[in-house]
């Protein structure tokens, strides 16, 4: 029991999720102006650093993910006293080096009528890859290139794959989530456009979009059932839905991904936008530098991005 945690991802049964997993917020973050790295607990008080006491076993929380250890983490942490003030860290991505990134487009109601392309919409889902540098931390700034203005936001829940598999049926797939997150899914919209099927450009110039600021445990299917996604721009609501109104099911998505490609554990799965983002006003509304940017879902968090000109 190093420096007081067990290492017996074991010890906790499946019965104990709910009652261990109430509100732990798992971070990935550096400390001491960025000399080190590691990942933690984010309370109220503060940052406890599991990283410090668990690292040896567990290096990154995507190595916690795979061992199953979320839960003994969470119970084991309880009661502890932080380590770090909330405002002597700096936030990174929740999973710096998943192997995929998979996001899936037009997932909410309205979403295929804003293409005004006259099609139906559509029987399978629209799926592309972000790379992980293209996005970045809870706190940092979204980053508009030199190449386009056209810099937009879509706020969008994000699923932590912690079982693998392949063809994955959908009543289990669920139980293949070890957590969920936020993403902004930022877009240089012209970029997208270049060719007729081609969004790749588009979606992976780096630090252009985020993902925090922290994981939450996923247990019960009533997270992810019927919960409100927002995203405001300084402080306007501009995206407001609920998951319950999604075109593909979580569930569905992670059996249709899992038929052609080997899910792992770490793997994300950003799930879709609701409408509303910039490019779908008249004129559109692009984000400039000085904008906030704040994508919130019940029971997950508020990830909160300024926006910066790239140097």
């Amino acid at each position: 029991m190093p420096n007081g945690i067990a290492t017996d991802p074991d010890r906790y049964s499946t019965s104990l999720w709910r009652l261990i997993l109430q509100q732990p917020k798992f971070a990935t973050f550096s400390w001491a102006n960025g000399r080190y790295t590691g990942y933690g607990l984010v309370t109220r008080q503060g940052v406890i650093n599991l990283y410090q006491r668990v690292g040896k076993r567990w290096p990154t929380l995507k190595d916690a993910i795979a061992d199953g250890a979320l839960p003994l983490l969470a119970g084991e942490a309880m009661g502890m006293s932080p380590d770090h003030a909330l405002d002597d860290i700096r936030f990174d991505k929740p999973i710096p080096n998943p192997g995929k990134i998979l996001c899936v487009g037009v997932n909410y109601p309205n979403r295929n009528a804003e293409y005004k392309d006259g099609q139906a919409a559509p029987d399978y889902p629209s799926l592309f890859v972000r790379f992980p540098r293209s996005l970045t931390g809870h706190l940092q700034p979204l980053l508009r290139p030199p190449e386009s203005e056209q810099l937009d936001y879509e706020g969008e829940i994000a699923v932590i794959i912690g079982k693998g598999g392949r063809r994955i049926a959908a009543g289990e797939a669920l139980s293949h989530i070890a957590a969920l997150t936020l993403c902004n899914e930022g877009t240089v919209r012209d970029w997208v456009r270049h060719a007729k099927f081609n969004v790749t450009p588009g979606k992976n110039f780096e630090r252009s979009g985020a993902m925090g600021p922290w994981l939450v445990p996923y247990s019960d299917p009533a997270q992810l059932a019927d919960i409100r996604l927002t995203t405001k721009v300084n402080g306007e609501l501009r995206q407001d839905d609920r998951t319950s109104r999604m075109t593909f099911s979580v569930a569905w998505i992670i059996a249709y991904i899992s038929a052609f490609t080997t899910l792992e554990a770490g793997d994300i799965i950003i799930t879709g936008t609701p409408t509303g983002a910039g490019a779908r006003f008249d004129p559109p509304r692009w984000l400039r530098p000085g904008d906030v940017v704040e994508v919130e879902a019940e029971g997950i968090g508020v990830l909160r991005n300024t926006v910066s000109d790239e140097e």
